[in-house]
């Protein structure tokens, strides 16, 4: 919703003018013409008029029906700060529309004594100026494939943390093993993957299924990436840990192996830790912007 309403201010002038030119261009009683009116354009979602008591003179037209209980409803709420511009049009702010819950503007044109009210879905109206991509039958299948690899990747992290557990409750009856160590670092990996699979399925899932934008923010990815990498990182730490413990308990000579290992391990965070400043500066510049 916030970049919807972003691009809306920076173009408003645009809107503005496109609006309002194709609402002079109908027929002029416009509450005859609803269903031309609607077939037309596709973003008008809401159509009504309101006489100059304030009172709700015509049914509700939607793209599919019409709801005539709404005739004689007192909207002077509605025009109590409406500043009309000299042509008679008024351009509402950016709202959620509270029979469709899409992000929505109203215009107004005040003609021959009649206001006509036309709600539009601001998505579409924006997408129809082609100031955004959008494609609501691609945005479908796009939200459910993540929805279902957001769902099946936390559904696997659930199962590496109860491994986890199951393998730690299991060392706490059976003392006396001899791969207590082993053991105890073997649950905490498996706890550690399973909370860094589990951050990036909620990642997904609010980013690309909840929350998805229209502008393309390669930054929210990249942090998104980021939080997976550290967790993954730390789960390497522990088993590097993990092994050269092993290898100074049972087989000193192979601590060169171990060390290479460090080695590799430190690189990783060298190298996570350049990526992390790297995307910091440029989320810190393009917020300067």
């Amino acid at each position: 919703m916030k970049q919807v309403i972003n691009i809306y201010k920076k173009h408003k002038i645009t809107i503005e003018s496109f609006v309002t030119t194709l609402i002079r261009s109908l027929p002029k009683n416009y509450i005859e013409h609803t269903s031309v009116v609607f077939k037309k354009n596709p973003f008008f979602q809401v159509m009504y008029a309101v006489n100059s008591e304030f009172k709700q003179a015509s049914p509700t037209f939607f793209r599919k029906g019409s709801e005539v209980e709404s005739e004689g409803n007192d909207k002077k709420h509605y025009f109590t700060k409406l500043n009309l511009s000299e042509d008679g049009f008024y351009l509402s702010n950016p709202y959620i529309h509270y029979r469709t819950g899409k992000a929505s503007i109203s215009i107004v044109h005040f003609l021959d004594g009649v206001y006509y009210i036309f709600d539009c879905n601001l998505i579409e109206l924006l997408e129809e100026l082609k100031l955004i991509e959008y494609n609501s039958v691609h945005d479908k299948f796009k939200k459910s494939i993540y929805f279902l690899g957001s769902c099946l990747l936390a559904l696997v992290a659930i199962v590496l943390i109860v491994y986890g557990g199951y393998v730690l409750v299991a060392l706490l009856f059976s003392p006396s093993n001899d791969e207590f160590l082993n053991e105890v670092f073997k649950s905490i990996i498996s706890i550690t993957l399973g909370l860094a699979m589990y951050d990036l399925a909620k990642q997904i899932f609010e980013h690309e299924v909840l929350f998805h934008s229209f502008n393309h923010a390669e930054n929210k990815q990249y942090m998104m990436l980021s939080k997976f990498l550290i967790s993954i990182v730390i789960a390497l730490s522990i088993e590097t840990l993990m092994v050269v413990f092993k290898l100074a308990l049972k087989d000193p000579t192979q601590m060169l192996s171990a060390f290479y290992l460090m080695v590799g391990t430190t690189i990783m965070f060298v190298g996570l830790a350049y990526f992390y400043k790297t995307i910091k500066t440029s989320h810190n510049k393009e917020e300067d912007s």
